[in-house]
């Protein structure tokens, strides 16, 4: 069996925050339920005892929500021990956690830190630009609060990266956001293009991302952390980690850059199994962990019609200079479909402009890190 990799969401949407632009709670309130509740004891042992069942070499559980530590330390307590009584195969497990860092303490920190999980904690940037849409149930800024997380990570030696989201508003800021991240030595950095909810038109929210400003924002990033790797201080910058990857001839590993979609499996806290965390609708429910096995949840027929009408590639796509490293794009970027297919990239021209700028700096990193000649 292949390694295996799972997205779990044990407090389902829950959530400590009401992020102006949250895509998840989009997607909770446009589904028969909104919310399943905290994930039970006897759900989590069945995800461990299949998972580390079915997989070789190594297994991977990422928790995410809504908020996923809503569901209590305890509850990440039973996950080590569960991970301890089911590997029996003794393969790698990884654990990763996606938070809005609320609910971090002391106890939290020196438990992500004992239990070595690796971290993404949301930061939209210096404190006007986070509080303007990462606000908590009583609308008020959450700015302090992460920062304050950040500070027991460091403490407790916990490994962690930063996750902001580029709305409108961050877009117009490339430079005073990657230069807050600097001044506090946040080196591993992941940056997100804000969506509006899935079927609604494009455009008509404060957050909302136009191709316009998303192209700006790329190219001001990408010529701030170019100038600082060639100085020799190396940002981690995922996505442009990526490219110069692609361009050494490594496959990326970011879903979104492959050219086609894979079966992400994400659970929901009751144990309902979906393709992919932009798509937990109803429609795409491909059964239940409880009652399926890995084996068969993989290759369900609704796992398959998701992979498969991702490879639909347009024929402006195919012909596009940039096809090899932008290879259409993520799924969800390209909604609405038409005739059943996926449409072009709704950020098309924001990547054909950015590749213009950046192609020939990429190329010349590609080959100062790996000793490869760039295939581009």
């Amino acid at each position: 069996m292949p390694p295996l990799s799972l997205l779990i969401k044990p407090a389902s949407s829950l959530c400590n925050l009401r992020c102006a632009y949250c895509f998840y709670h989009s997607i909770a309130e446009n589904r028969m339920t909104e919310s399943y509740g905290i994930m039970n004891d006897e759900t989590l042992e069945v995800i461990v005892s299949k998972a580390l069942q079915f997989a070789d070499w190594s297994c991977t559980f990422a928790f995410q929500g809504g908020e996923p530590t809503l569901a209590g330390l305890d509850f990440f307590k039973k996950l080590i021990m569960l991970q301890k009584k089911y590997n029996t195969k003794k393969v790698q497990i990884n654990n990763t956690l996606q938070t809005n860092g609320m609910a971090i303490d002391h106890e939290w920190a020196e438990y992500l830190s004992k239990n070595r999980f690796l971290v993404g904690i949301s930061l939209d940037g210096p404190k006007d630009l986070h509080d303007m849409f990462r606000h908590d149930s009583g609308m008020k800024g959450t700015f302090s609060r992460v920062m304050n997380a950040i500070s027991l990570f460091n403490r407790y030696k916990v490994e962690y990266n930063i996750l902001f989201v580029v709305n409108s508003v961050v877009a117009r800021h490339a430079e005073k956001v990657y230069s807050f991240f600097k001044r506090n030595n946040f080196r591993y950095l992941q940056f997100i293009p804000c969506l509006d909810p899935l079927g609604e038109k494009q455009g008509l929210h404060e957050f909302s991302l136009s191709p316009e400003r998303f192209a700006l924002f790329l190219k001001k990033l990408f010529d701030l952390w170019y100038d600082d790797i060639i100085r020799g201080n190396m940002i981690s910058i995922r996505y442009f980690d990526n490219l110069v990857g692609m361009m050494a001839g490594y496959r990326p590993e970011i879903c979104g850059m492959t050219g086609e979609c894979i079966c992400q499996m994400v659970i929901e806290a009751d144990g309902g199994v979906y393709p992919c965390d932009f798509y937990v609708f109803d429609e795409w429910y491909m059964g239940n962990i409880k009652e399926l096995s890995f084996e068969e949840l993989k290759n369900s027929e609704t796992g398959k019609m998701f992979v498969e009408v991702s490879r639909h590639i347009s024929r402006e796509c195919i012909s596009c200079k940039w096809y090899s490293l932008c290879r259409g794009g993520c799924r969800r970027l390209r909604e609405p479909f038409y005739d059943g297919k996926p449409a072009l990239n709704f950020f098309c021209e924001s990547y054909r402009e950015f590749f213009e700028h950046a192609a020939a700096r990429l190329k010349q990193l590609a080959v100062m890190f790996s000793g490869r000649q760039a295939f581009i």
